[in-house]
């Protein structure tokens, strides 16, 4: 340290007054009049800290003295602090935003004399001409940052203009909740659900996607998810966006989606995941009923569409290449004569899918009805594409089967029969391939069972 005087700032404080609009939220602007700083100019209503005074008590009276709204120090949150150097001057001074989103009393102008407007905007469509200071406080606050500088240089405008040089630089905060989340995430996920608290790291082992379960300054809960590239990405929001909403509160809804991170945040589900729970015979055949009625309800949520091609078994000898070494004797050949069988079936209809139907992807709660979650896979398919993976846990379980099919409202046609026997097959074979080169052994097993079921059948 050096050993001259100690280097001091003044220190102001704004407030964020803040209300839910038509359109997004909004908060309150004042523009500035008369012989003061920035006048003609929108800003938040703010001040200086007097003699003697905490930064709370000053804004807490600013509000008061500029607007006439009555604040409790309870409903006072630190939202931005932002370190500003003016155009004009040498010094810089400290800039702490408040967030208030409850009060008493209706916001209007107290000092004509320095105010001579004021009104509520979008937060995402603030007014021009606004001070350049002001401004960088708000999109670091929008953007769900706790800091930034913003240091202007001599000859710049006091007031914030598109096309000007940007001088704020956001300062990220550090990981919340112990998790570390991606600060591209955060910001994402902050402008959609307001300040995250706490992340929880809830991503499943298998897949590239990563997830998180995130808690808002309210208390609030959803689940953040970062998809593995854009295909995936594309195909969840779509399933949100179109078909989901028939399953009703069975399945989340989306709150925001950002492309460009391949984000998506989504409201939560209440229940215990059904994968590894431990059903009787009877509890186990209601949920499948039930989940005969959440398929037959995503199919039935858009018309039905043509096949263009054949839906051959496309990429069969490639991933028959992969599993051979793990292939009990007779499966190649099974596998390639079903292949072989499903060129030859009639055209199905395509229609929406959840592409991963199974117990992984099911939580069942308190009520005993099962929800859905994880729609990356979803697509347009065959009906009995849909219902795979979900038919292993049939094996031995005629009840099972005959429960799902109870819920979906009709029987499989022998054509649908034959087409199911096929598509386990090919899922099988993927599902061994991968299992073996990916160190997975429990979806390799499954492949096996498929496949000696298959065997055991012997259809065709």
């Amino acid at each position: 340290m050096s050993g001259g005087a100690r280097y001091t700032v003044p220190v102001d404080v704004h407030l964020i007054l803040r209300r839910d609009g038509e359109t997004g939220p909004e908060v309150l602007l004042s523009r500035r009049a008369g012989p003061v700083y920035a006048s003609g100019l929108w800003h938040l209503p703010s001040g200086h800290l007097d003699p003697g005074e905490d930064m709370l008590a000053a804004v807490i009276r600013e509000a008061r003295e500029e607007t006439g709204v009555v604040i409790d120090p309870e409903d006072v949150t630190a939202a931005v602090t932002v370190h500003h150097r003016p155009p004009v001057g040498a010094h810089s001074r400290i800039g702490v935003f408040f967030e208030v989103r409850r009060w008493s009393g209706r916001p209007e102008v107290r000092e004509p004399d320095r105010c001579d407007g004021m009104g509520w905007y979008p937060l995402d469509g603030l007014p021009d001409p606004m001070v350049a200071y002001c401004r960088a406080g708000l999109d670091a606050y929008r953007a769900g940052l706790p800091a930034a500088v913003h240091f202007q240089r001599p000859g710049d405008p006091i007031r914030y203009t598109r096309g000007d040089p940007d001088r704020s630089r956001p300062l990220p905060g550090p990981p919340v909740g112990g998790a570390e989340l991606p600060h591209r995430l955060r910001t994402f996920a902050e402008q959609a659900v307001g300040r995250i608290t706490e992340a929880v790291d809830a991503s499943w082992a298998r897949t590239g996607s990563r997830v998180w379960l995130i808690t808002g300054a309210g208390g609030g809960t959803w689940y953040l998810k970062r998809h593995r590239g854009p295909k995936f990405h594309e195909r969840e929001v779509a399933a949100y966006r179109r078909w989901v909403p028939a399953l009703g509160a069975h399945a989340p809804r989306l709150v925001a989606a950002d492309p460009a991170a391949c984000a998506v945040v989504v409201t939560p589900l209440a229940g215990r995941p059904l994968h590894g729970m431990v059903l009787d015979a009877a509890a186990e055949a209601g949920v499948q009923q039930a989940l005969g009625r959440l398929a037959s309800a995503l199919h039935h949520s858009a018309p039905e569409q043509p096949v263009g091609a054949a839906p051959a078994a496309a990429g069969v000898k490639g991933r028959l290449d992969a599993a051979r070494p793990c292939l009990a004797d007779g499966d190649e050949d099974l596998v390639l004569a079903l292949a072989r069988t499903y060129e030859d079936l009639p055209r199905p209809a395509l229609v929406p899918t959840h592409g991963d139907l199974q117990y992984r992807n099911v939580l069942l709660g308190e009520d005993g009805e099962p929800r859905l979650f994880d729609f990356e896979r979803s697509e347009y398919g065959t009906a009995t594409r849909d219902m795979v993976r979900l038919s292993g846990t049939w094996d031995g379980r005629p009840d099972l089967r005959a429960a799902f099919l109870a819920g979906y409202g009709r029987p499989l046609t022998p054509v649908e029969e034959l087409r199911l026997d096929c598509e386990s097959a090919f899922d099988a074979v993927s599902g061994i391939a991968y299992g073996s080169t990916h160190a997975d052994p429990e979806v390799a097993e499954r492949g096996r069972r498929t496949l000696l079921r298959l065997r055991v059948t012997g259809r065709p």
